[in-house]
């Protein structure tokens, strides 16, 4: 056992993305499941999946087949798969596990945070949450939904971070105004009338500003153009 301390819960978790990140990924190929439904075009090829590694690793059409050079081809194919495991593992229960336990907190003191319950605060950023955040919402039957995440970044600057749609990459359940988009410091603070303003992205997922309270105070407004 790698990890004898966990918990049975955590266990359960652990299980779970260990299934959803790496193997479901591998059982999908392993048993021909198509990527996206069929008539619908890949956008693009992605050649860097593990199961693309260990195919590679196949003697090609006109190299030595020899059984000796087929074992170590095995052995260099089992080692790859082993170290990818343990990596995505290590990820899980070092790095994942112990930061589902500061969104929960944020969750929970949602409405200390906002009257609105749809904005959270992590006092630093740089952690795994979205994932957490979708499945805390269920758990605790959150509703309304988050909308945005508040948290610094490693310059000290507060951030506001939209929450995107569950299972899309782009779509943000509420984006930052348009009128925002792409503007930075002065010309921010004046367009939105609030102080310490320092950008907004131009596709309005994130933004940020000098202070928690300003920060705040830009997701305050955006709640108000659902």
């Amino acid at each position: 056992n790698t990890y004898p301390s966990l918990s049975e819960k955590e266990l359960d978790l652990v299980y779970s993305k260990m299934y959803n990140t790496f193997m479901e990924a591998i059982d999908a190929v392993d048993t021909g499941v198509e990527q996206v439904a069929d008539g619908v075009d890949l956008v693009y090829k992605d050649c860097t999946s593990l199961s693309r590694r260990v195919g590679r690793l196949n003697p090609r059409w006109n190299e030595d087949t020899e059984s000796d050079n087929i074992d170590a081809r095995f052995e260099q194919a089992s080692a790859l798969c082993g170290e990818d495991f343990l990596q995505v593992l290590s990820q899980v229960v070092e790095s994942d596990l112990p930061a589902r336990a500061f969104v929960e907190q944020a969750v929970l003191k949602r409405h200390e945070t906002d009257s609105s319950a749809e904005i959270i605060k992590f006092e630093s950023g740089g952690m795994p949450w979205k994932g957490h955040l979708y499945d805390l919402e269920k758990e605790h039957k959150l509703d309304p939904l988050v909308k945005f995440v508040l948290y610094t970044d490693q310059g000290g600057m507060w951030r506001i971070q939209a929450v995107t749609v569950e299972g899309q990459a782009f779509e943000n359940r509420l984006s930052l105004p348009e009128e925002w988009r792409g503007v930075r410091d002065e010309d921010l603070t004046k367009i939105a009338g609030i102080e310490g303003c320092k950008f907004c992205h131009a596709a309005g997922f994130i933004g940020g500003n000098e202070t928690f309270e300003g920060a705040l105070k830009m997701a305050q407004v955006a709640l108000t153009r659902k």
